[in-house]
């Protein structure tokens, strides 16, 4: 049975923020179109710009679903995130789930992801890998710096998640993990 559990929202300012960015290319275009050729030479300059839109229009709509997507699966199988167009399924014997730890990123610093090796990142949101402060690596889905779920992994990874109720997946993973005692 699959079970779901709750990501923290990021904050409404990484959509500003992501929108902003993706507006400045097309303001570029128009500018430019406006400015650049002149009016003789605009039609044939019209196709190349239509190209230009429609591609930043796809990054646009792609990188928005991608801010979209956020969730946090336990299966049998294992653990599976699912953050921006980025995925990760680990094993739940993989986790080291005795030293998991609900933390504080302002105050666990070894932890907070400062460089981005395959990810997205944007103020309030990082969604992938990236190389955590104390030159680990981590799959992050973070939204939050507070209440983050910090689960290890017995290879030296870790999995970094902003979840409405961390405790939860936490509690789920010690039942799975938990020795199966002697039968009365």
């Amino acid at each position: 049975m699959t079970r779901a559990f709750p990501v923290v929202p990021p904050p409404s300012h990484a959509a500003w923020l992501l929108g902003g960015l993706l507006a400045i290319p097309l303001i570029a275009i128009a500018v430019s179109m406006h400015l650049g050729p002149s009016a003789a030479d605009r039609g044939a300059a019209m196709p190349a710009f239509a190209f230009a839109v429609v591609i930043v229009g796809a990054v646009a709509a792609f990188t928005f679903w991608g801010l979209g997507r956020r969730q946090v699966l336990l299966d049998e199988r294992g653990l599976q995130v699912k953050a921006a167009m980025f995925s990760h399924r680990v094993g739940a014997a993989d986790l080291d789930v005795a030293r998991a730890r609900i933390v504080d990123l302002d105050e666990r610093t070894e932890l907070k992801p400062v460089l981005k090796t395959f990810g997205m990142s944007l103020p309030g949101f990082h969604a992938g890998w990236f190389m955590l402060r104390d030159r680990s690596g981590g799959f992050c889905l973070l939204t939050s710096r507070r209440r983050v779920l910090w689960l290890p992994t017995r290879s030296g990874k870790s999995l970094l998640l902003s979840l409405e109720r961390p405790e939860a997946l936490l509690d789920a993973l010690h039942r799975i993990n938990a020795p199966i005692g002697p039968r009365a």
